[in-house]
């Protein structure tokens, strides 16, 4: 049973350079992870993003090549993909009313703020909506980073790809969705990730942190 506090894990978890490939995380951490997901906070409750979970061999092959050919992908046992949604349009923002509504019953108010949703957000442009999306997402991102850490699964975030690549690969574009952040999970092989012995470095509270009494 893992007793570590938060903060211990937290200074336990590093962008993980090298991962062991004989090593897979279990189905039930990966569940876990994707459980602190599901519930991370979203603006309005919208949720817009959608997570891809990636296993299969050929496919990791293909988005490593995508991501600069970074070993973590293919090394890992498990890859997400965080995708947006590429703009938010009346049927996406009336499927979070229903949802609430199947929850909390028909409350006007709910049928209220959605509609000014939708007033305020259909009407903007498709690249002012997706990045309001993908901020979304990297809130989640976050908090898998989180979770994982609780697990004692190493992960690695990362930007450093192609998204119209790993959009065609995972045909995202035709489910209106574009790849925002990939995370491979998995085990550090502490042979080979230089990183590993490396002190974490962080600026210090002072520096960080205003108090405003």
């Amino acid at each position: 049973m893992i007793n570590k506090t938060l903060i211990e894990h937290l200074n336990w978890r590093y962008a993980t350079k090298k991962m062991d490939p004989a090593k897979a995380v279990s189905q039930e951490k990966v569940d876990a992870i994707l459980e602190a997901i599901r519930l991370a906070p979203t603006s309005s409750g919208t949720q817009p993003f959608e997570v891809v979970l990636v296993t299969n061999p050929e496919t990791l092959a293909e988005l490593q090549k995508a991501a600069g050919d970074q070993t973590p992908i293919t090394d890992g046992s498990h890859l997400l993909v965080f995708a947006a949604w590429d703009n938010y349009t009346d049927e996406r923002i009336d499927a979070v009313t229903n949802l609430n509504i199947e929850a909390r019953g028909e409350i006007p108010l709910i049928h209220e703020y959605y509609g000014n949703l939708k007033a305020n957000y259909v009407p903007r442009e498709a690249e002012v909506n997706y990045a309001h999306a993908a901020r979304q997402a990297y809130i989640a991102v976050g908090v898998a980073l989180v979770a994982a850490a609780e697990q004692e699964v190493d992960s690695t975030p990362m930007e450093g790809f192609d998204p119209a690549a790993v959009d065609k690969i995972l045909g995202l574009s035709e489910r209106g969705l574009r790849s925002v952040v990939l995370l491979p999970l998995g085990y550090r092989d502490p042979t080979g990730d230089w990183l590993l012995q490396m002190p974490k470095v962080r600026k210090s509270r002072d520096t960080m942190v205003t108090e405003v009494e």
